[in-house]
């Protein structure tokens, strides 16, 4: 099977010469290789779409052409169906711990409100929403459809996820990256990039901030200090709450995305475990959210 992908990448019609291709780690929605082109290296990503996420290639792209014109992405330098081909990062992934020092904070909320303000000036009339409750309960219909193990307790997320939207209330709508692990985030001797938009769309700028703290295991005074840079303001408790609520529905998403890939997922990676570690924090989580 391997040997098909590394074929499937040899055959893009933007190869003027013979490649070198390397596989690369990591990546649970894709396949991603190193290539080297002559002189010049580039990353490729394999992908095709995913439904039961609301995965589409075409928003994919869009959003990486536009992150790119503002600044904040590398270039897309070619892509046809099932593939897309950017220019490589020389720099470093980050990991949890990175983006948990202050002095990177500083970069990524700026890269943020790129992302958040300026991108839709770039994006084609009509672009995907992200609504992280409309997602939860989309991935409740697949799971009972599919006869999830985890079928019992899809009542009390649904119940749940009602609840956590009430508080969320009206937003300000923002166009949202809506998947920060520390994996999409890359930093060179220059600048941070920020890459992978799979599950980009209009969204709230909470559910950004909520998903990089929960991601990366902010402590509270780290949270307010990342709200506060955000909103250049102080962190009121109205405001602390609906971003508290947001971070359980983060968390709950990502444990019902878990869910989802148990069933439909052919990559290798332990999906049950991932989904056992995301369930107990977002029930810590939301116990908290309890008690604010």
């Amino acid at each position: 099977m391997t040997t098909d992908y590394f074929k499937r990448v040899e055959s893009l019609n933007c190869w003027e010469h013979t490649i070198s291709c390397e596989q690369l780690e990591g990546g649970i929605t894709n396949r991603n290789f190193l290539v080297e082109h002559g002189n010049e290296k580039f990353f490729v990503r394999l992908g095709v779409d995913i439904p039961e996420h609301g995965v589409y290639r075409f928003n994919e792209l869009a959003a990486s052409r536009a992150a790119h014109k503002c600044g904040i992405s590398p270039e897309v330098v070619y892509a046809e169906t099932g593939a897309m081909v950017l220019r490589f990062i020389n720099g470093k992934t980050l990991e949890p711990e990175n983006l948990r020092n202050i002095s990177t904070l500083k970069k990524v909320v700026p890269l943020l409100k790129t992302c958040h303000q300026q991108m839709p000036l770039y994006l084609p009339g009509s672009s995907l929403i992200f609504w992280v409750f409309q997602v939860i309960r989309g991935y409740v219909n697949t799971l009972k459809e599919s006869k999830s193990r985890m079928i019992q307790k899809l009542s009390r997320f649904l119940e749940i996820n009602h609840e956590l939207e009430k508080t969320i209330g009206t937003i300000d709508l923002c166009y949202g990256h809506n998947d920060l692990l520390s994996g999409n985030f890359i930093e060179d001797n220059q600048r941070l990039w920020l890459v992978d938009w799979d599950y980009a769309g209009f969204n709230s700028p909470l559910f950004d901030l909520a998903n990089l703290a929960s991601n990366n295991e902010y402590a509270e005074g780290l949270e307010r200090e990342l709200l506060e840079m955000y909103f250049e303001n102080e962190v009121s408790d109205d405001l602390w709450k609906r971003y508290f609520a947001m971070k359980c529905a983060s968390l709950l998403r990502e444990s019902m995305w878990s869910m989802v890939s148990e069933i439909y997922s052919t990559l290798d990676f332990d999906y049950v475990q991932y989904t056992a570690e995301n369930l107990e924090r977002f029930e810590n989580t939301f116990a908290e959210f309890r008690n604010i």
